[in-house]
């Protein structure tokens, strides 16, 4: 029997490995590489985060984003040059290789409780005993798709999740619906490929990050009321950040406000010239069915 399972390969699960390696604690970390990165995003992408936001947590902080893009040639600043998807995931299989060599890239297929702790059935027939079972399969298995819309069959209704390459929609007329960074993102990139795209969303106005040329210099007032973190300014973002075990102490009903109330839909200031004046907008408004 391990002590940890790790479910997931993507930016924390290789963390995670990496410091329960240091720790001396016995592991096995399963899925496939950067998957969510290297397979579900659209071409031509990049990180809402900056460069100095997203480093991969190893335990001696030794080898950073910055150091990797130094390493390979790659073009990178703490913040002003966006992060490409490509640049993310070739640095996270480096990370793989440099950190955690012995990444077992089958699928979970189940997990069931034992009496000294889990069980896990890969996709292959074995079976691991585990003390422990970490979750880190990300965000990307959650699609949702609002109910008045799901009937439509996959040729014409599918999720941004899907898409990789673009190159299919070419001369057709596409609608994305949402305002947060996946569907601007995916407008912007739809018009790039010759797509007819419109964007329809709840919100009246699409929200961006501010660009770095357009940051005013930050005095050490500045500093002080809104303190920079890795999430963004402010003294929340910070707490939020930097001391998350307090934040799991509040309450339930508070934390869930706090989730549902901060860093709102958005997305990175690079997008703001793919979209405006580029993508038809139709906003302020909710699809009541297709």
């Amino acid at each position: 029997m391990i002590d940890v399972a790790i479910v997931g390969a993507g930016p924390y699960g290789l963390s995670i490995a990496a410091h329960l390696r240091r720790r001396g604690i016995s592991f096995r970390i399963f899925g496939r590489l950067m998957d969510s990165w290297a397979s579900h995003m659209p071409q031509g992408s990049c990180l809402k985060s900056d460069g100095f936001a997203s480093n991969i947590y190893d335990p001696d902080n030794e080898f950073t984003l910055r150091q990797f893009c130094a390493e390979r040639g790659i073009e990178y600043a703490d913040t002003g040059i966006p992060v490409r998807l490509e640049t993310f995931a070739a640095y996270g299989m480096a990370f793989k290789q440099r950190m955690l060599p012995d990444l077992d890239e089958q699928m979970i297929e189940n997990i069931d409780r034992s009496p000294e702790g889990f069980v896990l059935r890969l996709e292959g027939g074995e079976t691991v005993a585990a003390r422990r079972v970490v979750l880190a399969v990300g965000i990307s298995h959650f699609e949702y798709i609002p109910e008045n819309l799901a009937h439509l069959p996959s040729e014409f209704l599918t999720h941004s999740y899907q898409h990789k390459d673009l190159e299919p929609f070419r001369g057709r007329n596409v609608v994305v619906i949402g305002a947060g960074a996946s569907a601007i993102d995916l407008a912007g990139l739809l018009r790039d490929a010759g797509v007819d795209v419109q964007l329809v969303a709840r919100p009246t106005e699409l929200r961006f990050h501010t660009a770095p040329k357009d940051q005013k210099p930050r005095t050490w007032w500045d500093n002080i009321r809104h303190p920079s973190s890795g999430l963004g300014p402010g003294v929340r973002s910070r707490l939020f950040s930097d001391a998350p075990n307090l934040f799991f102490f509040l309450p339930e009903s508070l934390r869930l406000k706090i989730v549902r109330t901060t860093l709102g839909p958005s997305a990175g200031w690079f997008a703001r010239d793919k979209v405006m004046g580029r993508v038809p907008l139709v906003l302020g408004f909710t699809p009541e069915g297709a």
